[in-house]
């Protein structure tokens, strides 16, 4: 069913009659009765002073004045239709809200959207980073969160299982490696980010006890903390010190070079990044899952079953 046309009143009445020369046209196409039509011309010409109008045996033809504003009025109304069209198209394009947290969206995501703009040229997205969400996505809203299976449940899918290893620049380890002995990186210059304990992936302390060591805080090269990871990737790249490098988040960073592992690596097979579905699934809804599970390189038969 077409939309209906935005009510312009007379402009639009004299346009369509302009247009079609004839007053029982016009009030067909407007949904009108052809007394209503010459009732709203006759009342435009007592108004204007001046004949719009020559009624013909077939139809009616625009006077030198009617002329003149025949070309005034089809134009508006013309720009108009085109404007009102082009914001219902907008209203109507689907749109969804992607959560995550600021790691995920600038490390994995944004890098990665330009392929979907590709697949999808009609849907918007609004990217929405916070610092950790809590909660699963109200109605309508994917979101891809870190955390453990026994939070989210069995309708999550896990993209990024939590792998871990030491990076930096290699003028860093030059100068101040090689770090083959996790008591040489216990001493090194650490880069820190900031959490709530205790922390819900690995930190330096986690990471360390893992490989048997029980570094003091205070320990060190004098230390750097970061309130959001890019921050620490930032810091890493300025050879400002060692990293935590999460597998997935900094892997072309690894590949250009810019930065070099620089110790053990370690995993968390139940921790990660989880893609949580909406509660209210839709067409557009279920493409862009689709798609985050294809770029995390997750096989669409195995992300069923888990």
């Amino acid at each position: 069913m077409a939309e209906r046309p935005i009510d312009l009143g007379w402009v639009r009445v004299f346009a369509a009659v302009g247009k079609m020369g004839s007053l029982s046209s016009a009030a067909g196409t407007l949904g009108l009765t052809q007394p209503a039509v010459s009732y709203q011309i006759r009342r435009l010409e007592e108004h204007l002073g001046v004949s719009l109008l020559q009624r013909q045996h077939r139809g009616v033809e625009l006077t030198a004045e009617g002329r003149r504003l025949f070309d005034v009025t089809s134009r508006a109304v013309d720009d108009i239709d085109m404007l009102v069209r082009s914001f219902r198209s907008q209203s109507e394009r689907p749109a969804i809200r992607l959560r995550t947290d600021y790691a995920f969206s600038s490390l994995w995501l944004i890098p990665r959207m330009h392929s979907f703009r590709l697949l999808y040229p009609e849907m918007d997205i609004q990217i929405v980073a916070t610092q950790r969400m809590e909660h699963g996505p109200p109605d309508g809203d994917i979101a891809v969160v870190f955390g453990t299976r026994q939070e989210f449940g069995s309708n999550a899918t896990l993209l990024l299982p939590e792998r871990v290893v030491p990076i930096c620049t290699q003028g860093f380890l030059d100068r101040n490696g090689p770090f083959f002995d996790p008591f040489e990186i216990a001493s090194a210059r650490l880069l820190h980010l900031d959490t709530r304990a205790p922390s819900p992936w690995f930190d330096w302390k986690s990471y360390l006890a893992e490989l048997g060591i029980n570094r003091d805080a205070a320990v060190g090269q004098g230390e750097l903390s970061f309130n959001t990871y890019s921050l620490v990737v930032q810091a890493a790249i300025g050879e400002q010190g060692l990293a935590i490098g999460w597998m997935g988040l900094v892997d072309s960073l690894l590949s250009s070079r810019m930065l070099v592992t620089a110790g053990p690596m370690l995993e968390a097979t139940d921790r990660g990044y989880w893609l949580l579905p909406p509660k209210a699934q839709s067409a557009e809804t279920d493409r862009l899952a689709a798609w985050l599970i294809s770029e995390a390189g997750i096989d669409a038969l195995k992300a069923q079953d888990l």
